[in-house]
């Protein structure tokens, strides 16, 4: 991220009593690759995000109006829509249930349960996991009261279940140590856009390549920009969601996006992300476009996809922070490879040492470079204090695992003098 500023107010998902929240956000219809205008005239400003179903010829079917149907001047039930991380650590899926009136807190949401076997996340025998809610959003698709729910899952015991990083993360955020410096998370989303029937980046001709990378990051025109309808349709969701996305651009290799999500605070950082590559997938569903957080999804000259994390706390932002930050790296480097394991299936196919990377095999830190581990921004450096880049984590990482581990390693992680020294040398670090 060019800049980290002041998080939002909004910390943790409240939502006022008496919000109807308008209308979705706008856009036009979806057609498959594309979006297109409304053969019926351009829509109205009401600021209404339609979810349509298309037929081949890309005609309205009949079930549009039920589609983008306002129930609320009809009734004071609500859908939630309970969302969930599956068996792969990296899926999502979801579930619609109807709630007797609207909600302000996670707290009001009963908890529910699915079919574990089905997910890869328990045994036929035994097959039932229970969802806890945790994080309250508004829902972009269906409008009106309705919310999209970010839950966690355990066992009927009430154990967290092995894909469960939450609960880990939830314990580390509520340490006094931690909540004390008010850890602040910046992350930067990578994704890739694919054709869906030959899963080729959206824009290549089927099986060729196009020109060699240079002309497309932050790029504008048919031949350089792929997807910006996505992206834009996206950003807009977020924002009507309560997300804290903060910016988005086109990024280096063609068919690829990237889009930032802070500053956030805390378990927040884990709730933004998770429910942005939600409203992601389901954009994409619609789009008829396939979304990739495949670390390296082509190989050979071309950059891979990261989610590299901006990080800082109360310390490293007051004066005198830098040195802080300088002994917060020392640390990151006694425990690169735990990081490393941590960070993301695939990685060590991004992680080369090209395309502005470091070799997944060594620490490293530097002012303004990006071809290190860690990066600390120019300003960081003249003004004393400020925050740092952690580059590492693939764009598939758990947001809750890397944020959760920059604050125990770098707040919670007390190293001996000796292996300090010995680090600092190593990495040409004076603290």
């Amino acid at each position: 991220m060019a800049q980290i500023l002041a998080p939002s107010t909004q910390w943790q998902m409240r939502l006022p009593k008496t919000s109807t929240f308008g209308s979705p956000v706008a856009t036009k219809m979806w057609s498959p690759l594309v979006l297109k205008q409304n053969r019926k005239g351009t829509a109205k400003s009401s600021g209404k995000f339609r979810v349509l179903a298309l037929s081949e010829n890309s005609t309205v079917n009949r079930i549009e109006k039920l589609l983008n149907m306002d129930v609320t001047p009809y009734t004071d039930k609500i859908i939630a829509e309970y969302v969930w991380i599956g068996g792969s650590g990296i899926d999502m899926r979801s579930k619609s249930r109807t709630l007797s009136k609207p909600v302000e807190h996670p707290s009001e949401l009963p908890k529910w349960n699915y079919d574990g076997s089905s997910t890869g996340q328990a045994p036929g025998d035994d097959s039932e996991v229970i969802l806890y809610p945790q994080a309250i959003f508004k829902d972009p698709f269906r409008g009106g009261n309705n919310i999209l729910v970010i839950c966690d899952a355990y066992t009927p015991a009430g154990e967290p279940i092995p894909t469960n990083k939450r609960a880990r993360a939830a314990e580390i955020f509520s340490n006094k140590k931690v909540v004390d410096e008010i850890p602040w998370f910046g992350i930067e989303q990578e994704y890739t856009l694919l054709q869906q029937n030959v899963k080729w980046p959206l824009g290549w001709p089927v099986g060729g390549y196009p020109g060699p990378q240079g002309p497309y990051y932050c790029g504008a025109g048919a031949d350089k920009s792929f997807g910006r309808d996505i992206s834009d349709a996206h950003y807009k969701a977020c924002l009507y969601a309560g997300i804290n996305i903060s910016g988005t651009n086109g990024e280096v290799m063609p068919g690829q996006w990237e889009y930032q999500v802070g500053p956030s605070v805390g378990i927040e950082a884990g709730d933004h992300i998770w429910i942005s590559r939600y409203i992601l997938e389901r954009i994409t569903e619609q789009a008829g476009v396939v979304l990739s957080l495949d670390p390296k999804p082509i190989e050979g000259d071309w950059n891979g996809a990261g989610c590299h994390t901006n990080y800082s706390t109360k310390s490293m932002r007051e004066d005198g922070g830098f040195e802080v930050i300088k002994k917060a790296i020392l640390n990151l480097s006694l425990r690169h490879k735990e990081h490393i394991s941590a960070y993301g299936e695939g990685n060590e196919r991004r992680l080369t040492g090209k395309h502005e990377t470091a070799s997944i095999d060594t620490f490293s830190w530097g002012v303004a470079n990006r071809g290190c581990s860690i990066r600390v921004g120019r300003d960081t450096e003249k003004n004393g204090k400020g925050y740092l880049e952690d580059r590492r984590p693939a764009s598939n990482m758990d947001p809750y695992v890397v944020t959760s581990l920059l604050a125990e390693t770098t707040l919670l992680y007390e190293p001996t003098l000796e292996a300090e020294a010995l680090a600092a040398q190593k990495i040409a670090l004076k603290v």
